[in-house]
């Protein structure tokens, strides 16, 4: 068994889409839309063969919170610390908000975490 896709609902479609192929070389479907539920969405699929479903509503709540139970992040694997090193410097000069690292975690992961566009904790890894 193993994890299909996972999915994230944003304010932005067009522009997490960008985020999510620039960054992590995704790869997005065509645009889905149902007018009638005023509904939109994207499957983006990473070399990994893991997708990720972002969407947009026009009724969805927006009201985000770090302080939540659900999802806390999404985590990338970059192969090197080199890499991680680097992707940070990239979101730094792009305007991202490097929340923590480059570091070793307690755990002994190698890691930083930014904030993406909405404000959703991305881990990068080893």
């Amino acid at each position: 068994m193993r994890i299909e896709h996972a999915a994230i609902w944003v304010k932005d479609l067009e522009r997490m889409k960008e985020f999510y192929e620039k960054y992590f070389q995704g790869k997005a479907n065509d645009l889905y839309h149902n007018e009638k539920k005023d509904f939109k969405s994207y499957f983006i699929s990473f070399d990994s063969g893991c997708r990720l479903e972002i969407m947009k509503k026009g009724d969805v709540n927006e009201t985000p919170s770090q302080d939540m139970t659900g999802w806390a992040h999404l985590a990338f694997s970059t192969g090197s610390k080199e890499r991680v090193n680097e992707l940070t410097e990239t979101f730094k000069k792009d305007g991202f908000k490097v929340m923590s690292g480059p570091r070793v975690t307690g755990d002994g992961y190698y890691e930083s975490v930014i904030e993406d566009w909405e404000g959703n904790l991305i881990e990068i890894t080893v």
